[in-house]
């Protein structure tokens, strides 16, 4: 399933938990029909709990409610929490659940890594925000710095279409190749944007996103700033950040400088020696963790999406992604990162940068050649199919006793 660049749509940034949870809880209020969800880590707290509330009113009134959370990510949810859910209607799915071993999670690859949400067919978010309260900036000093999109036009249709194709949602063949008569209502206020919905996938799309990316340092003629939480991406796209800044493109990266893991930084300073001496300029963000997933070049592309550029989301994970040709969106973003470098981030200087000496060439070395090749790499690892595992809906109580009832009357057990 592939998408093409749709026009006429409406976009609004939204920065951190505190931004986009509010615009969530809006529009699943306003639900009338159907609501779809799709996260990596949905926690059970103040978050959590609120969009539990939200989903389960949407579910009471007649809405159409399908939820899909990651097995590795949204592991221990309670009974409570999910058959509350079930027992309102809710379809909900964990993407390959799979038990312990020796107490530890095994389903480490090829997970489900998006963060989608899409309400009527008719507006949807898409970006790196799960729903936790970490994303929120009274979290404290480990409150995550994220974005998100809101979207509403045209591309909203693929991206619903897309989402329910990956849940097997029993409403994913309706309308899409008929009659569209209802698409103009779902555009009545047409906006500026070119969107594109792009995904990878471990099938016909596994390098989508990356191939954005690529393009777009290809391309760019005055100006790129990258802001990604774990940095450390294939060899094409470090070559590519290079040749962009060697040409005279200011290239501007922004990676995590009080990491959420500390082999985050270990990864990313071991590519900095090649960056910074190719004419990149590096910084990190200090304020707190760094989660975007974020890009802009020139005066109209922009990214905004779940995609890291790491091996995992570069190789792995399932990953989502909106690319925008917009000029006022682009601004807003642009504006957004000029603030985080001038407000929050320390470039890495000369003086910063690691040693060069024998270990860390050989280091070096070795960064370069596994970067070069994990995705032919990627290709050993353990290629289940991972399964969809659906959340029956709990045996009410008086069903229980309905069905005793009839069992004692006609002398069978129950």
């Amino acid at each position: 399933m592939s998408f093409n660049w749709r026009d006429g749509n409406q976009l609004r940034l939204l920065e951190n938990g505190d931004e986009f949870f509010p615009r969530v809880w809006g529009a699943i209020q306003r639900a009338e029909r159907t609501l779809l969800l799709e996260t990596f880590i949905l926690f059970e707290d103040e978050v959590g709990n609120d969009l539990h509330e939200a989903l389960l009113h949407a579910a009471q009134r007649g809405v159409k409610v399908e939820v899909m959370v990651d097995g590795y990510g949204s592991p221990d949810l309670s009974d409570r929490f999910v058959n509350s859910l079930t027992a309102a209607g809710v379809r909900f799915i964990y993407y390959d659940p799979r038990p312990l071993v020796l107490g530890m999670r095994t389903n480490v690859f090829r997970r489900l890594h998006r963060k989608i949400v899409v309400i009527d067919e008719a507006i949807a978010f898409v970006g790196g925000i799960n729903f936790s309260a970490e994303h929120n900036i009274d979290f404290g000093a480990e409150a995550k710095q994220d974005y998100a999109v809101e979207v509403k036009g045209p591309v909203v249709l693929d991206i619903a279409q897309y989402v329910q194709q990956q849940m097997g949602s029993e409403q994913h063949t309706r309308r899409w190749w008929g009659a569209r008569s209802h698409r103009p209502a779902v555009n009545a206020m047409p906006g500026e944007a070119q969107v594109l919905f792009v995904y990878r996938d471990n099938d016909e799309h596994r390098d989508d996103i990356e191939q954005h990316y690529l393009a777009m340092l290809r391309k760019a003629q005055k100006d790129v700033i990258i802001a990604n939480a774990y940095f450390f991406p294939g060899y094409r796209l470090l070559r590519e950040m290079r040749s962009a800044a060697q040409r005279g493109v200011r290239v501007r990266l922004i990676v995590q400088g009080e990491p959420d893991m500390p082999i985050v930084k270990v990864g990313a300073e071991l590519l900095y020696n090649y960056l910074v001496d190719g004419g990149v300029e590096v910084y990190e963000y200090c304020r707190r963790p760094l989660h975007g997933k974020i890009a802009v070049q020139d005066q109209q592309w922009s990214t905004v999406g779940s995609s890291n550029l790491d091996p995992l989301s570069l190789s792995l994970n399932l990953e989502a992604n909106l690319m925008v040709h917009d000029r006022a969106f682009n601004q807003t973003l642009r504006d957004n990162l000029e603030l985080l470098i001038q407000q929050d981030c320390v470039r890495v200087e000369d003086d910063k940068l690691p040693p060069r000496n024998w270990w860390q060439l050989t280091k070096g070395v070795i960064v370069f050649h596994f970067l070069r090749h994990f995705p032919a790499i990627a290709g050993w690892l353990p290629a289940h199919t991972p399964r969809l595992s659906q959340v029956a809906p709990p045996v009410q109580p008086e069903m229980e006793t309905q069905d005793r009832v009839e069992a004692d009357n006609s002398g069978a057990k129950p």
